[in-house]
């Protein structure tokens, strides 16, 4: 597995793990595939990190990270999010992408990074949990879809 940022050309791939995860799951609260020209603006994006996992010549796994939100005083925490592909997960992919992505945020001197995990979701806990993220709290039945109430639980880490 080569682990690296994402190029346009990636960018069909990273669309269908999100894609599939919209229409089938409940970890994005999306309801429909985003549009490519979405992809390309994260792509484009100079703020953010976009990086992707490949195997074997396929896109197996995507993370980013992008603002917490616009105001000033949250330039230095970013949020971030970590999509494998099915067949992938449970097998370290998505650890050795925090890894990865993590230590890029530590060299832009990012302070804190944040993590929105829809619940349940026990493997999206324990990968932050071993990437050394904590929980600060659980919004209780904040989106709906597939016919019922998602809790969403916030996790943090502090990187500097």
């Amino acid at each position: 597995m080569d682990i690296r940022r994402a190029h346009a050309a990636d960018l069909p791939e990273v669309a269908a793990i999100y894609g599939r995860e919209a229409l089938e799951g409940h970890a994005t609260f999306d309801v429909e595939p985003r549009p490519m020209s979405t992809w390309e603006e994260r792509l484009g994006a100079t703020d953010d990190r976009f990086l992707v996992a490949e195997h074997e010549g396929t896109v197996i796994a995507y993370a980013t990270s992008m603002p917490y939100r616009a105001k000033p005083a949250y330039l230095h925490t970013r949020e971030t999010t970590v999509y494998v592909a099915p067949g992938h997960q449970g097998l370290g992919t998505g650890r050795r992408m925090y890894d990865a992505l993590l230590a890029l945020l530590a060299d832009d001197r990012v302070h804190v990074v944040v993590a929105a995990v829809a619940q349940p979701n026990p493997g999206s806990l324990a990968l932050h949990r071993a990437c050394g993220f904590t929980e600060v709290g659980t919004m209780r039945e904040v989106g709906r879809k597939h016919d019922r109430w998602i809790d969403i639980t916030w996790l943090q880490k502090v990187l500097a």
